[in-house]
């Protein structure tokens, strides 16, 4: 791991070395204090150094280098209190050209602060808390490069230690927290996984506490790191190869992302220009952890953040492997039903504990389009995320109750909560059984129509799901699934031996195969997609643009399929199709490589049906071009919805905002199923608006008779079409595409109600 940036690892270097002096040297704390800010200050070619220190529950100046003099030990602030009182009630660093810019910025005039301008501030940490905030100050309005805030970072991590031995803090500041009763607590959140549970609070790790900063020995620093990495890695393939999940998709393509930030070099690399710099091991990953985030806040894009949180969750790892302080509550075994309590979690961190006594999990942060999220949903385990102050009010063993569908959990409830929360869940476990009884049950509406209930699927372990749900077949079988869990590229015998797996599992039910759909939010790392970074990469160069493009790609998946149906159906779909030509193109891979596969003597599918997937909406436009080639059309709802209304389903902030109930989705639906019908083209739908009742009520009363969805959404479904008259589903569902009412989502979940539709 060579050092690329001399210039960061010798400002943090001379830094170091500056206070290992002072720290050597007899005299009391504030004779060291004020050499500190002259040696931070004279590093980095400031103006202003100063230190303040959390004393009885206040800010105080405690040293400075540029400030009067006379405002040691006189200027405090308190907590949130002007811009050094952020840093600390936040514990994040500030860097502004321009400091009264900033809206929490104030003024002291016993100061002398009147004549500078730029301003950087980070806070001294220590067990999580900010104990004090070092500062610096400039007269020209500049910010501070990269350099200086890492420096500044080194130096506040030996002043925690300096400050903790020289007991110039507060004694109380690591149990200074809300104080806990033991009343009943009722706390609210943001609905991440669905579901209820009922267990007792564990805590998922204690901090990893750093009592040494400063290395004697940066070879034998540099080696521990070494090692460290090595065991998290070997941790992290072991993990990753033996995750397994009853309801598959994208959860495997996020645990090898997760994967590639174990072995990224720049990471690595970084951790070791900070032992370089002087610092020890364990000191250098939380100074490398600091600054990821300081950047994270700076993050407006959702999936980078959430890529930043995977690698802080790697940090943590690193941290207790180097530590030797392993015990987090996965280590130490679970003893009973728990609900999990954290700040945040990464995917691998889930998937260590025992999923038979892990009920559920409840974070301080968290998201929808969290990599922790889309692990827990494929494991069936309730998240209830964003929940403020959960480890002030929660204590060890507490009991609680997880009501995720209703935003909520109840901390050390009363007998009259436990009462209700025990009967809602029965309610539940009726509900599951009654889907289980349908599971060889057929889906006929009262009026005798039969609609094919499919599952999507994409990995090996979901084809079990296929006869477990009673579902008619496989409509979506993501064939891109197997090339992300994949550290290489597939080869065509590795290709042809799984897709003759599947069709074996499948028996006599149809499976229809997706060509490959990468790019965008699914890039291989071992295969470049593009030259550049995309601006819109849902938009971009991805799907079948690419197997267009690089056909060999698509040469070898169309062999391997047409080789593995031999004498059975092969059911093709091509994604992302705008234009004919490209689902004509695409078509003539195939049938070139079935050509071939005759010249050559072999056993050939005894019929390919080619299919397109409907997501972007100008292909809806040329429906009647394709009349006469085109076997079968799915809708792909999820990004149909986004290509619509230029929304992309990935960013948090617009998740919810389109409702697949809105006029503009049902319109469009409404046009494409009456010309699939005229044209004659056998339609389906294979997004998640079909696995939702209320949603796929709409959609089979605009006339789609065919749904591919997840497979825990088989059972609901199930019960959906057999309480629905769909004739009378028609004739409403034809009055709110004519009336278009404010609420159409409100007015067809009161007509269901009113007919008796099974919605739950």
């Amino acid at each position: 791991m060579p050092t690329t940036d001399p210039l960061s690892t010798n400002t943090a270097r001379n830094i170091l070395t500056g206070l290992r002096a002072i720290m050597a040297t007899r005299g009391n704390a504030q004779i060291k204090l004020n050499k500190v800010v002259n040696t931070i200050a004279k590093a980095v070619s400031s103006e202003v150094c100063s230190i303040y220190l959390r004393r009885d529950g206040v800010l105080e100046l405690f040293a400075t280098r540029g400030l009067n003099a006379e405002a040691v030990h006189v200027t405090k602030l308190a907590m949130g209190e002007g811009l050094t009182g952020y840093i600390a009630k936040n514990v994040e660093t500030l860097n502004l050209d321009e400091a009264a810019s900033h809206p929490d910025f104030q003024y002291r005039p016993e100061t002398g602060e009147e004549k500078f301008h730029s301003f950087a501030g980070v806070p001294i940490i220590r067990n999580q808390q900010a104990i004090g905030v070092l500062c610096a100050q400039h007269v020209e309005p500049r910010r501070y490069s990269e350099v200086e805030i890492e420096a500044f970072q080194t130096a506040a991590m030996v002043l925690s230690e300096l400050i903790t031995s020289a007991e110039l803090v507060d004694d109380n500041l690591a149990e200074e927290t809300a104080s806990l009763d033991n009343g009943a607590n009722r706390l609210s959140g943001l609905q991440l996984v669905k579901g209820k549970a009922s267990g007792h609070a564990v805590f998922h790790q204690p901090r990893v506490k750093i009592e040494h900063t400063v290395a004697e020995d940066t070879e034998a620093e540099r080696h521990r790191v070494y090692s460290a990495f090595d065991k998290m890695r070997d941790q992290i393939d072991q993990m990753t190869s033996q995750a397994e999940f009853g309801v598959g998709g994208e959860h495997e393509e996020v645990l090898e992302t997760y994967k590639m930030f174990a072995y990224d070099e720049g990471w690595s690399r970084r951790i070791n220009e900070a032992i370089d710099s002087g610092l020890t091991a364990e000191a250098a990953i939380e100074r490398v952890q600091q600054h990821t985030r300081m950047r994270m806040r700076q993050i407006d894009d959702p999936l980078l953040a959430e890529r930043m949180h995977d690698l802080e969750d790697l940090a943590n790892r690193l941290l207790r492997i180097v530590s030797g302080q392993m015990g987090t509550a996965a280590k130490m075994g679970l003893r009973q039903d728990t609900i999990l309590i954290a700040r945040n979690l990464g995917p691998a961190e889930l998937l260590e504990y025992d999923r038979r006594r892990l009920k559920g999990v409840v974070l301080e942060e968290g998201s929808l389009t969290a990599h922790v999220t889309i692990i827990a949903r494929a494991m069936g385990i309730p998240i209830l995320g964003q929940v403020k102050n959960i480890r002030q009010v929660v204590r060890e063993d507490d009991h609680l109750l997880l009501n995720v569908d209703e935003n909520v959990v109840f901390v050390r409830p009363g007998p009259s909560v436990e009462e209700a929360f025990d009967a809602q869940l029965e309610l539940s476990q009726k509900k599951r059984a009654a889907y289980s009884e349908l599971r060889d049950k057929e889906a006929i509406t009262k009026d005798g129509v039969r609609i094919m209930v499919n599952i999507n699927a994409g990995l090996r372990d979901d084809l079990a799901l296929l006869n477990l749900t009673g579902a008619d077949g496989i409509g979506l079988f993501r064939t891109e699934f197997q090339f992300l869990v994949a550290a290489t590229m597939p080869g065509r015998a590795g290709q042809t031996r799984f897709y003759r797996d599947v069709l074996d599992a499948a028996g006599e039910k149809p499976v229809i195969f997706r060509t490959i759909d990468i790019g965008g939010d699914k890039p291989l790392p071992y295969f470049q997609t593009s030259d550049s970074r995309e601006d819109n990469p849902a938009m971009g160069w991805r799907a079948i643009r690419i197997g267009l493009e690089r056909d060999a790609l698509m040469k070898v998946q169309a062999r391997a399929l047409i080789e593995a149906a031999a004498g059975r159906k092969l059911n093709v779909m091509f994604p992302m199709v705008a234009e004919p030509w490209e689902f004509d193109q695409a078509k003539a891979v195939f049938e070139s490589q079935r050509a071939y596969l005759c010249g050559q003597k072999k056993r050939l599918p005894s019929q390919i049906r080619y299919g397109a997937m409907l997501e972007v909406p100008a292909l809806a436009e040329c429906l009647d071009l394709l009349a006469n080639r085109l076997d079968f059309l799915s809708i792909g709802t999820n990004d149909l919805t986004q290509f619509l209304f230029a929304a992309d389903r990935s960013n948090p902030k617009l998740a919810e905002r389109f409702d697949w109930m809105s006029p503009a989705i049902l319109r469009f639906l409404s046009r494409a199923s009456e010309n699939a019908a005229r044209f004659e083209i056998p339609l389906g739908v294979c997004g998640e608006m079909g696995g939702r009742p209320l949603d796929a009520l709409a959609l089979l009363g605009l006339g789609i008779r065919n749904l591919s969805i997840t497979p825990a959404s088989v059972g609901p479904i199930k019960a959906m079409v057999r309480s629905l008259d769909l004739g009378q589903a028609k004739r409403e569902i034809a009055a709110i595409l004519k009336e278009a009412p404010d609420e159409p989502r409100l007015r067809l979940e009161q007509w269901a109600n009113q007919h008796n539709v099974d919605l739950d």
